[in-house]
């Protein structure tokens, strides 16, 4: 650690050309990073920099970006206003942070959010909420880019992104892939932005560098991590994208200039999202073992993956029958998805949605958190990660406790089952 704090200590005191992360070494010369303090830093700064209107006088024109209605649609879907309109109530009890100081002010002037259908997706109701839950296993990515691209003619005079997720498993609709396993669905995404000279914005706050989703094959323009999940480094946002871009990006970070001082952050809008040297020292160690060591994390999740695969054996075949089982090196784990659970016009296991788990009221990981194992999930998608005391100090998967885990939520989906069809 010694070594990564010096090594931090002489990027910031250098006077040569500004660069967080060393973008270079990873994705080529046509590449740059810079750092933020969280992720959701990361995403203000893209979608003010890059598709809000320029400041002026006299009244500023109205802009706008494409974002498929697809799964975390509150996080890259929510700094314009929701067009059409009957979207405009879509983040209302979003993290219970609705109104003016909460999601809502996160909109940015004059800058609308054209949310678009994903074809083969549902949309249906569940949940003890009650709230729209996206189901994307099925979405067709050719369907869904015409679906887009029809959008995109229509509101061509005042359209200035496009965004999505930047995750590579069924359950966030992203199942279908190319021969070399790169999702269709962004690559063809990449094409509108390109098709209209706008630049596409990839939100992949769970997912990692080097290893998963990689900018260069989907085509994207920038994609944004949060350095604090799968990263693992301190709390901060990660921004990877084309130099071109990442020109403004340093400007509005009061980066890219003498005055600056090499990577110190200035005068500028967003110096407020300064990450701070430890979050800098902290994430260039992170980096540079996803470089050097990607056997730790590839490992890991295999790991991991076999181990769900044995245990389903045991699990009620009313149930397991319906899973889709993934594993990702992007997020570091494995998605299990049980939405086909519904499409045999018969009531199947309990989808709970996102406004549920807000609530507290999603039964499935309420039993899951009684036994000690903290969970996420929702939308019939439950995402499981190594770590919080799977794996040993060198990054191995402990056999005995990642079983533990992947057992608790299999039992609470039968306890779960068992009363919900009486």
């Amino acid at each position: 650690m010694v070594e990564v704090v010096e090594r931090a200590r002489q990027i910031a005191s250098a006077t040569d050309a500004p660069v967080i992360v060393d973008a270079d070494e990873g994705y080529g010369d046509e590449y740059d990073a810079v750092l933020t303090s969280t992720c959701e830093a990361a995403l203000w700064l893209a979608f003010d920099v890059l598709c809000s209107p320029p400041m002026g006088k006299g009244e500023a024109y109205q802009a706008c970006y494409i974002a498929p209605y697809e799964r975390h649609l509150h996080h890259q879907g929510s700094y314009g206003r929701p067009f059409p309109p009957k979207y405009k109530d879509i983040f209302a009890d979003r993290g219970a942070t609705s109104g003016e100081l909460g999601f809502l002010g996160k909109r940015q002037d004059n800058l609308s959010t054209l949310i678009v259908p994903l074809e083969g997706a549902k949309y249906d109701c569940h949940g003890v909420k009650y709230y729209p839950t996206p189901l994307l296993t099925k979405v067709d990515p050719q369907g869904s880019y015409e679906k887009i691209a029809k959008v995109a003619v229509r509101h061509s005079s005042s359209l200035t992104g496009i965004t999505s997720l930047g995750y590579d498993t069924p359950g966030y609709g992203y199942g279908v892939k190319d021969a070399d396993g790169t999702p269709e669905l962004l690559k063809l995404l990449a094409q509108v932005g390109e098709e209209y000279d706008i630049p596409y914005i990839v939100d992949n706050a769970g997912g990692i560098p080097f290893i998963g989703t990689d900018i260069r094959k989907i085509g994207a323009d920038i994609i944004v991590y949060s350095a604090d999940k799968g990263i693992g480094a301190p709390i901060g946002g990660l921004v990877i994208g084309k130099e071109e871009i990442m020109v403004p990006f340093r400007r509005a970070l009061g980066m890219h200039s003498s005055r600056s001082g090499g990577l110190a952050y200035g005068k500028a809008a967003y110096v407020t999202i300064d990450p701070g040297k430890f979050s800098l020292a902290g994430t260039i160690a992170a980096l540079r073992a996803f470089r050097e060591r990607p056997e730790v994390i590839t490992n890991a999740v295999d790991a991991m993956y076999e181990i769900v695969l044995e245990e389903m054996k045991d699990l009620d075949p009313e149930i397991s029958k319906y899973l889709i089982v993934t594993k990702s090196y992007n997020y570091i784990g494995v998605e299990i998805n049980y939405e086909s659970s519904w499409s045999e016009d018969r009531i199947g296991f309990p989808i709970f949605s996102l406004e549920d788990m807000y609530a507290g009221t999603n039964l499935l990981l309420d039993a899951v958190e009684a036994t000690g194992i903290e969970a996420e999930g929702y939308d019939a998608n439950i995402p499981m990660s190594p770590g919080l005391g799977t794996l040993d100090e060198n990054g191995h998967l402990i056999d005995e406790y990642m079983r533990y885990c992947v057992r608790a939520l299999f039992k609470a989906m039968e306890v779960i089952a068992r009363f919900w069809n009486q």
